[in-house]
């Protein structure tokens, strides 16, 4: 527990220079064509670096009970996240493709939380694609719960990390053997938030990629007004 401290205070520490990071960029002058992309990526990789350290901001608050849980419309919530990642799996070469199969309309979970979860997830899936590959994000009901699935075509999933999904959290950061360059940072988010709203989550492996998943439960309010 004291190293994720640790890590809180660390990530607390790095959104001041990274605030600053992404004014700079904004503050530089007129560029040419290259120059113009390079300010763009250096204010899209601040801002989800700054994305990251709010979230681990959040972690903090989670035992003051300060994120409600109530009716939560899933497919609005995967919408948004695919709209704001859209570009930056464009821009990579890769492809975000949405798939809604589900009868149950509303969740029951903290809508900001579960979008950092399923943003967490679905910028995982673009980091280990392969150039060319499709994404895809899936909403599905499951055994009485909504099951919302992002699936990758990257390296196979190591047991031990697949084996800590399963128990339903991941206890910390931890690099990502086979997945390079990953902390792990966004499933130890997303395995937390996850918890905090009661929520499963797990991961399935593939011969060629890895499907994470999470797992909420169907909100009575959706029966009350035939939705």
């Amino acid at each position: 527990m004291e190293e994720v401290e640790g890590i809180l205070v660390a990530a607390h520490e790095l959104k001041a220079p990274l605030a600053v990071l992404r004014q700079l960029a904004f503050a530089l002058p007129e560029m040419d064509g290259l120059g113009e992309h390079v300010r763009s990526e250096m204010v899209s990789v601040s801002e989800r670096a700054i994305k990251q350290v709010n979230d681990l901001a959040k972690m903090r608050r989670l035992e003051d009970g300060l994120f409600e849980m109530e009716p939560v419309a899933i497919r609005e919530v995967c919408d948004a996240v695919h709209r704001e990642l859209d570009y930056l799996y464009k821009y990579n070469r890769r492809n975000l493709a949405m798939d809604y199969r589900n009868k149950s309309r509303l969740v029951v979970a903290n809508r900001e939380l579960l979008y950092s979860v399923i943003y967490n997830f679905a910028l995982n899936a673009m980091h280990y694609s392969n150039d060319g590959t499709e994404a895809e994000l899936a909403v599905r009901d499951c055994r009485g719960r909504v099951r919302v699935s992002v699936r990758d075509y990257g390296p196979m999933l190591p047991v031990d990390v697949w084996r800590e999904m399963k128990r339903g959290c991941i206890e910390k950061p931890t690099s990502v053997a086979m997945r390079p360059g990953s902390s792990g940072l966004g499933l130890f988010i997303a395995s937390r938030f996850a918890r905090y709203m009661g929520a499963a989550v797990g991961a399935v492996r593939h011969r060629d990629g890895t499907s994470f998943y999470v797992e909420l439960p169907v909100s009575e309010q959706a029966s009350l007004f035939g939705i």
